[in-house]
């Protein structure tokens, strides 16, 4: 209801809210001062917890606390805000007051009407910071409309601080059921509080009832906090859940509250007119049994737009018949329970007063109404694959974040290869377990340890019966084929040594062990069919790595010397061919050789025998000339026979022979003759 002072007949000290409205002051601002250091504390609180311990619940807790007080603080200061304009126009409007101080008001007025009442009176004459145009648009939009979307879209920051879904289960300590035992006691004290505002009767306060409605919301919240509190504890996770979604309590009521705000800064300000509450909450207003939300609708679009809705019949009707169509609607979706589908990756047992009857193939199937008929959905020939090692909760490398199970890394084809890929031994991976196996080192019996990363593709039996067994017999399949595969391959790999496992026998040792654990999962009518097994990796331990690649390069060595030594050998014998091929060679050519001449020699000696029998004296001087060339072949001289007649002696040319120079020089040529 607005309040025009203008067209007020009846003074201000008889109504009773202008009355209490100057006592009230103190007690709203301590109040709202109160709610905004017990957010920020809050808060603060909240950014340490987070430094420390990022899986808590504190956060979540303390940020919708911190929230809900702070819109708790926003409606207050709202409240306040009013009641000091009340307080001022009641001091305004007093008998007892001078002339020129009676006058102030309606002098105020008559200067901007637009402008609202300030505060304080000796803050109007002092100086502002600001241009006349920025205070007049502040005066337009009001103060008060832009604190509550403020103050309210802090809210929604803190909550969505708080915000984490992804919460882990904690263990319950002390200190959760210390916060509890404190929530109990504020809470209490706020009931109490609410309560007293809640009979506060309208005429004296008409923003009470407004504020016990959002005090509920306060209550409601610490109440709803309280329940994840006693509950939370290992292997309870929807304590946790519960507890964050709370914050959307608080969240709902602060985007209330900027709509509200944003609204009303289309309305009016005008010194002259009672300012109205910004922070009435329709959510709030739900806190109430039994709750009529059709009533506040109307009361609402009433009260905002002058729309009765009731002279209407037609939401009369529909508010005569909420009840019996919601209860039928209630009625058939209970009877539509009894109408199941199947999709086709899946089966379903079907139980009767929760007996099975039936294992229902894909499809639509009708049966009782829940609880009295109920179906359990079973897998349809899904396949699955699970390691030896579980990689469920096992820190990546050294920043501690859980690897979920079956993880899948999509990767580019020009990035770097997934870690599934990697195959090398020298780390540990996830997937790998360590096992014993047996040895025999200098003919005695001894163990060893290798790593291996063996994986089982198994499935849910597609019999009826292999349905039922994996359903009421097991609680968690994977758990289960872990714990019978460790067993089978501790059983197998007792009776078989490093070599044979090493040595490329892998079809051989899937087969054993796939039968065997196909054994065990049948004698406990699990339902489990195995596939196949999958042998990914079989080697020594990643820390024996080092030593094995030793090893393995001191083989390697001993390898590479061994053949370079057989080259060097290959290569002295070689050479020791060659040289005895040409030695050989040698001595057959010098052989030839020597008998060429040899047989040059006994054919000149028949030549000269024959030529000596035929020629006689001449043959032997012929040889005795030739040998005297021979001899003489470098010696200048010249041979005359002495037979010769001297019709028949040869010229001498003496133009080769050179005259001495020195006449008792003698002539170097020397004259052979007879």
């Amino acid at each position: 209801m607005r309040f025009d002072l203008n067209n007020n007949t009846e003074p201000l000290d008889a109504l009773p809210r202008f009355q209490r409205a100057k006592t009230r002051r103190p007690k709203l601002s301590l109040a709202t001062s109160a709610s905004k250091q017990v957010a920020c504390a809050l808060f603060i609180l909240v950014i340490l917890v987070h430094l420390f311990d990022k899986n808590s619940l504190w956060p979540a807790l303390l940020c919708n606390n911190a929230a809900v007080l702070l819109l708790l603080a926003a409606l207050l200061q709202s409240a306040l805000r009013i009641d000091i304009w009340r307080a001022t126009a009641l001091a305004d409007s007093a008998p007892t007051l001078a002339d020129d101080e009676a006058t102030s008001l309606t002098t105020a007025r008559a200067a901007d009407e637009n402008s609202p009442l300030p505060t304080d009176k000796t803050a109007a004459d002092k100086p502002t910071f600001f241009s006349t145009k920025i205070v007049s648009l502040l005066n337009q939009i009001g103060l008060n409309a832009l604190w509550m979307i403020g103050l309210s879209a802090l809210a929604l920051v803190i909550v969505h601080f708080g915000w984490n879904l992804d919460l882990s289960a904690i263990e319950s300590r002390q200190t959760h059921y210390a916060a509890a035992g404190l929530l109990i006691l504020v809470a209490f004290g706020l009931l109490v509080v609410e309560r007293h505002l809640a009979n506060t009767a309208n005429s004296e306060w008409p923003e009470a009832l407004s504020i016990a409605l959002v005090i509920r919301v306060v209550i409601a919240v610490q109440v709803l906090s309280l329940l994840a509190l006693l509950w939370v504890d290992i292997g309870r996770v929807w304590p946790l859940r519960w507890l964050v979604l709370v914050g959307l309590l608080p969240a709902l009521l602060a985007i209330e509250f900027i709509l509200r705000a944003l609204l009303a800064m289309f309305s009016p300000q005008r010194v002259t007119i009672e300012p109205p509450l910004i922070g009435e909450s329709f959510i709030a207003a739900m806190f109430c049994w039994p709750p009529k939300p059709l009533q506040l609708l109307q009361d609402e679009l009433q009260s905002h737009f002058n729309i009765d809705l009731r002279q209407v019949w037609a939401f009369g009707f529909m508010r005569r018949a909420f009840g019996p169509i919601l209860m039928l609607m209630v009625i058939l979706g209970w009877l539509l329970t009894s109408v199941s589908e199947i999709p086709l990756n899946q089966r379903a047992i079907y139980e009767r007063f929760g007996r099975p009857v039936a294992v229902l193939q894909p499809g639509l199937h009708l049966g009782l109404p829940w609880p009295f008929g109920k179906m359990i959905a079973v897998e349809n020939g899904v396949i699955h694959e699970i390691a030896t090692a579980s990689e469920l909760n096992l820190p990546d490398d050294a920043t501690g974040i859980a690897i979920p199970k079956q993880t899948i890394e999509i990767d580019t084809v020009e990035g770097p290869a997934p870690a599934s890929a990697n195959r090398l031994w020298d780390a540990a991976h996830l997937s790998e377990k360590s096992q014993v196996i047996a040895s025999a080192t200098n003919d005695k019996q001894s163990f060893q340890i290798l790593n291996m990363d063996v994986r089982f593709i198994y499935r849910i039996g597609l019999t009826d019966q292999a349905a039922l067994d994996a359903t009421y017999h097991n609680i968690d399949m994977p758990t289960l084929i872990q714990s019978v595969a460790n067993r089978v391959l501790v059983h197998d790999f007792s009776s078989r040594t490093l070599d044979e496992v090493l040595s490329g026998q892998t079809q051989h040792l899937t087969d054993d062990i796939l039968q065997a654990l196909q054994q065990n999962l049948d004698q406990m009518a699990s339902g489990i069919e195995l596939l196949a097994v999958v042998v990914e990796a079989i080697h020594p331990p990643a820390g024996a790595a080092n030593a094995y690649h030793g090893v393995q390069a001191a083989q390697i060595t001993s390898q590479v010397l061994i053949a370079k030594e057989r080259a060097n050998a290959a290569d002295k014998i070689s050479e020791a061919y060659i040289n005895v091929a040409g030695v050989v060679d040698t001595a057959k050519a010098t052989a030839h050789e020597t008998i060429a001449a040899a047989q040059s020699d006994s054919v000149r000696f028949q030549a000269e025998k024959t030529a000596f029998a035929d020629a006689k004296q001449a043959f032997l001087l012929e040889q005795y000339f030739e040998q005297l060339n021979q001899s003489l072949t470098k010696a200048p001289l010249l041979i005359i026979d002495h037979r010769l007649k001297a019709s028949d002696l040869p010229t001498i040319d003496l133009r080769q022979f050179t005259a001495p120079l020195d006449s008792k020089m003698k002539s170097n040529t020397p004259v052979i003759g007879d």
